[in-house]
């Protein structure tokens, strides 16, 4: 069984939003597979990945914390018909007599979750209706998520998917259209839970996430990137490459650049296929040669001579 979530992070469970972030931002950099090397950080890295993402969105931390590591198994509204049926094992009508519930995946026959005895889900739908369940039952939507890497959300084009569902796993031919953000949702038509008594499957939607990469920083469609110039380009002005997922691209550095600063390059974000592209944003920081050669550092006394600049004094 994978670890719990909240110790893979290394947070307690009432830990907010920013303490997640921040455990995660910690071990994404110390884990992720451009960074290290060790075989076993891949694995590690996914773990801190899957583990973050649940986390951090209120709905999905909300239903682990209810039904621990089988809550994807729980069709969507079950644990609004569990506090309906409002017993360890349900027994009796909601509140307010039957009424219209949640549709639910036959295919799901058991939850289980922290706390809770296996329960069947028939006798579970029994106590909400008044009785076993009979009828046609459209299927259930269902929820997985789908892990990119900025170069792949940049290019989109066809992926294959596995997941693993009650009936084992299965693969699926996707197509990732360029440009998919963080949180945003690809619907694979009646790839969800099986209907019954003729009912039509539901929907099966992927939620991309964007893994962080060493190089690139989003924040919506618009990329950030570290532009490493030399002390001369950085004083003199020069134009100089940068890498892009979309490939090189070129930046203007002015004259008198210090680290920091940003240069703008209206467009050359993510792309958005109904509507204005990101920008990309490329900040510069100032390299010096780590061992200097004789000439070069003869020539770098002679600029600390001749030169009144002071970095330190205020302007």
């Amino acid at each position: 069984m994978a670890r719990d979530y909240y110790e893979a992070l290394g947070v307690p469970r009432t830990a907010d939003a920013d303490q997640l972030q921040e455990a995660y931002r910690r071990l994404a950099r110390r884990y992720h597979p451009d960074v290290n090397k060790d075989p076993a950080a891949e694995e590690q890295f996914k773990e801190v990945n899957e583990a973050y993402h649940v986390l951090a969105d209120p709905d999905t931390r909300a239903r682990y914390d209810r039904f621990g590591p089988d809550f994807r198994r729980i069709p969507e509204g079950a644990e609004r018909a569990w506090a309906g049926a409002g017993a360890r094992r349900p027994g009796g009508r909601p509140p307010g007599g039957a009424g219209r519930g949640p549709t639910f995946d036959e295919e799901q026959v058991f939850v289980s979750g922290e706390g809770l005895d296996d329960i069947d889900l028939e006798d579970l739908l029994g106590s909400l209706f008044g009785g076993r369940a009979s009828g046609p039952m459209a299927g259930a939507d269902q929820e997985a998520e789908l892990e990119l890497t900025v170069e792949e959300a940049y290019r989109g084009g066809r992926r294959s998917v596995s997941l693993a569902g009650p009936d084992g796993q299965r693969s699926y031919e996707v197509t990732i259209p360029p440009g998919v953000v963080d949180g945003q949702r690809i619907r694979l038509a009646g790839q969800g839970g099986r209907g019954t008594g003729g009912a039509g499957a539901g929907d099966l939607y992927l939620v991309v996430r964007i893994a962080p990469h060493p190089r690139y920083r989003l924040d919506g469609r618009d990329l950030h990137v570290e532009l490493r110039v030399s002390p001369w380009e950085a004083a003199l002005g020069s134009t100089v490459p940068v890498d892009t997922p979309g490939g090189e691209a070129k930046v203007k550095v002015p004259a008198g650049s210090s680290s920091g600063r940003r240069l703008r390059l209206r467009g050359q974000g993510m792309p958005n296929p109904s509507g204005q592209p990101g920008d990309l944003y490329a900040e510069v920081r100032i390299m010096v040669p780590r061992s200097p050669g004789r000439r070069e550092r003869e020539l770098f006394e002679e600029l600390a001579k001749v030169s009144d600049f002071n970095p330190r004094r205020t302007r």
